[in-house]
């Protein structure tokens, strides 16, 4: 899941590493009398298409850019009303959808029924490559504009239709209870018709309906948000406006805003947690967030496909001191992890602390003797991917690997291998070229178990990176989302993921909370349950 500034900035990303002095934004290194507010930021890998991101950093600026049907609280995680008026089903399977009156895009034009079902019929079609098409594929006609094999043979999806202004419906292919819910995803925004009629125009310079229009973006350097004055939402900017200054090391980030450079990180560093508390004290934040770090495979490699290689993925979870590189790299801002979905689910919601069992705890007497009967490790040495710029993942990637050596007596097993840039990374991963276990971070879309599993393991998944494919969790998954009764399909969905479990199609390693800090420039900061700050409340003192 964001003019010639951009030159100054640029040149002062490096060097306030070295000399914490003299670059910010507004005249008073980002807030200040500007009314704007310098936030840390990661170039998202795609263009800022709804339907085409689906990573948090250019999630980040669809938050601030669109409002579409729902909008999850950001206090809460509920999936509340924004332009839906109204969702009405009878049978969970055919919806009608009444928009609100009275919105428009920040160019002027008005939010229309077509507005909606002419995007997501974009983000559909075969043809316009969007990484989140697969969310519309409960809609009827999606095998049509999508199909799996061969040429599209329709170009629009025949379940929705658009009745009028305000009112258009969506027939699905199947019960789909807690559809509604999923609709305050940004894969489901709407477009203005700017975006079909100057493609390149609108991607140069994106234009939305939420509470912030796009006034600059140079790439690699910052991208420029200012508040839109005639937004006619209830929740207004209550700033000037924020400008994402990209970071390629988050160490650089954190010292920017130590030396009074810039308002606000959202990922402090794991090598600045120990210093944090004196460095902030009450301006640093550390909230439970529905995020989980795993390590996934490349099942499109015969090797970790092997018949066995459960038992070597297995042997590998048993190798990995969790608490231990919880405790001493996260400072206790991660916890271990013991299922594959969040603890902000609750367990009402799905998550379950007992799920994983003993496959998720340390145990290096057993780890070694998995591997060796599941075959040993693919040649005999593996790498973990990772990417190098943000998140601190150098240090708990050789943690990790240091368990693991430990645990089967070989110092040569395991080693990192770093890619320098997320975007960069994430590439590699779309292109299918890791050979061994990658680094998979997974910030949820919307609170709901159906969230965790079917989007990373269903197969042909938008973010199933490394192509795991099992017909039986497909069916339970779909199961479960046929299911009307909200606990039967959590029980649905927990079946799935034991399926997960009993696979080790992905090591969960640990869940994430959102960990922040902000200068003295700035108050009413938050982050949200997706460890999001929430920019549009941010004040600028």
């Amino acid at each position: 899941m964001r003019g010639a500034t951009h030159a100054k900035w640029a040149a002062c990303a490096v060097a306030v590493a070295l000399a914490a002095a003299g670059c910010g934004g507004g005249g008073n290194g980002g807030g200040g009398a500007s009314g704007v507010v310098s936030s840390s930021w990661g170039d998202p890998p795609n263009p800022l298409e709804p339907a085409n991101t689906n990573e948090v950093q250019g999630g980040k600026v669809l938050d601030m850019l669109f409002r579409g049907l729902k909008r999850y609280d950001p206090r809460t995680g509920e999936a509340k009303d924004a332009l839906a008026e109204r969702i009405d089903t009878t049978d969970s399977q055919n919806f009608t959808v009444t928009i609100k009156d009275g919105w428009t895009f920040s160019n002027g034009e008005k939010v229309t029924a077509k507005s909606f079902v002419d995007a997501w019929n974009y983000g559909a079609h075969l043809k316009n490559n969007q990484r989140n098409a697969y969310f519309f594929g409960y809609i009827e006609g999606y095998d049509k504009v999508h199909p799996e094999k061969g040429r599209p043979t329709a170009e629009t999806l025949s379940g929705l239709r658009v009745k009028d202004a305000r009112t258009f419906t969506v027939k699905l292919t199947q019960k789909f209870s807690t559809w509604p819910e999923t609709l305050g995803y940004n894969a489901f925004a709407p477009l203005p018709r700017a975006f079909f009629d100057d493609h390149d125009a609108w991607l140069a310079k994106p234009v939305g309906n939420g509470p912030y229009t796009v006034e600059s973006y140079a790439k690699g350097s910052q991208m420029s948000m200012r508040k839109w004055e005639e937004y006619p939402g209830p929740d207004k900017a209550r700033n000037g406006g924020v400008d994402l200054q990209v970071f390629t090391d988050n160490n650089t980030a954190y010292t920017a805003l130590t030396a009074g450079n810039l308002d606000l990180v959202d990922d402090v560093p794991a090598s600045q947690l120990k210093n944090v508390q004196a460095d902030l004290g009450d301006r640093y934040m550390n909230t439970p967030a529905g995020i989980i770090q795993t390590l996934s495979f490349p099942y499109y490699d015969k090797r970790w496909n092997a018949d066995g290689m459960e038992k070597v993925r297995k042997g590998l979870s048993m190798a990995i001191n969790r608490q231990q590189i919880t405790d001493t790299i996260f400072q206790k801002t991660r916890t271990p992890a013991k299922d594959w979905t969040s603890p902000v689910l609750k367990e009402e919601g799905g998550f379950d602390n007992t799920l994983c069992g003993q496959a998720c705890e340390f145990n290096p007497a057993e780890a070694k003797k998995l591997v060796a009967e599941g075959g040993g490790i693919p040649g005999g040495t593996f790498k973990i991917t990772y990417n190098a710029d943000t998140g601190s993942h150098k240090e708990w990637v050789d943690a990790v690997c240091n368990s693991i050596n430990n645990a089967l007596d070989n110092d040569r097993a395991c080693t990192g291998n770093p890619v320098g840039t997320f975007a960069d990374y994430r590439n590699q991963i779309m292109d299918r070229k890791m050979t061994g276990p990658f680094r998979a971070g997974w910030q949820m879309d919307y609170p709901l178990i159906q969230n965790f599993l079917q989007p990373l393991y269903y197969e042909n998944a938008s973010s199933n990176d490394g192509k795991w494919a099992s017909k039986e969790f497909d069916r339970l998954i779909d199961e479960a989302n046929a299911e009307s009764d909200a606990v039967k399909a959590v029980t649905k969905f927990q079946d799935a993921e034991k399926v997960v479990r009993d696979e080790m199609a992905a090591i969960p390693l640990w869940y994430q909370n959102g960990s922040a800090g902000y200068s003295d420039r700035i108050s009413n900061v938050a982050l949200n349950p997706f460890s999001v700050p929430v920019y549009n409340e941010i004040k600028v003192n």
